[in-house]
């Protein structure tokens, strides 16, 4: 496994906050290889499809603070909506996942979206990612039109793949700047659940207690 970059620490559990991230979009994105890329920098092929919700955790640091992620991997297909639709509740980072490749998905960003929107807070920091960029001689989106429906909505943007690595640690370490900003200038409040953080003082040297995080379905990485 290659060594962690600078600026994150496995040390497991001296952080000072926790940020909740889901992952959403259509079947077979690489929902799952974006996760494990991200946790383990290792890139899974042939994975069955996730059944539920899949969990994975990594620790970084952002302005000199260490911050937990929690990350929720949803299952993109439709009979599960209602199961993973729980899981949006207080996440403070949504990553809304198409593959570059397959038109379909991006024609179902429109619906992803307001599932995000209605079922997170008001700040919730909602990152685009067009993943599989390393397929871009199959390409049927162009990086120009995703953008714009970016900008259009407000989100954050950028293409990635999981199988190579590429960018995916930038979406998900941008995704947390901008959240630890929204702390910095008082948008998001630390006492309300529904923000999708928690402050933990730098000393914590214990697990999180049975219950404080819903139980999770399914095996390994998923695509």
């Amino acid at each position: 496994m290659a060594a962690p970059p600078a600026g994150s620490t496995n040390a497991p559990y001296n952080y000072n906050y926790i940020f909740k991230y889901i992952i959403i979009g259509d079947m077979g994105v690489g929902k799952s290889c974006l996760l494990h890329q991200f946790t383990e920098k290792k890139f899974m092929s042939d994975c069955p499809h996730t059944i539920g919700v899949e969990f994975g955790t990594r620790i970084i640091e952002v302005s000199g603070q260490k911050i937990k992620l929690q990350i929720w991997d949803t299952a993109g297909q439709e009979r599960f909506r209602a199961v993973t639709r729980s899981y949006y509740r207080g996440a403070a980072g949504a990553l809304m996942v198409y593959d570059i490749t397959r038109r379909s998905t991006y024609n179902h960003l429109s619906s992803w979206l307001t599932d995000a929107k209605n079922l997170t807070n008001p700040n919730t920091v909602i990152f685009l990612i067009g993943n599989k960029a390393d397929l871009d001689s199959q390409r049927d989106v162009t990086y120009e039109e995703a953008k714009q429906f970016a900008d259009d909505n407000g989100l954050m943007f950028l293409e990635t793949s999981a199988k190579t690595g590429d960018k995916v640690e930038d979406a998900f370490l941008e995704t947390a700047r901008r959240i630890y900003q929204l702390i910095q200038d008082g948008s998001l409040d630390l006492n309300a659940a529904e923000s999708g953080v928690q402050h933990k003082p730098s000393h914590v040297t214990r697990p999180l207690g049975t219950g404080e995080q819903p139980e999770a379905t399914g095996k390994s990485c998923q695509c």
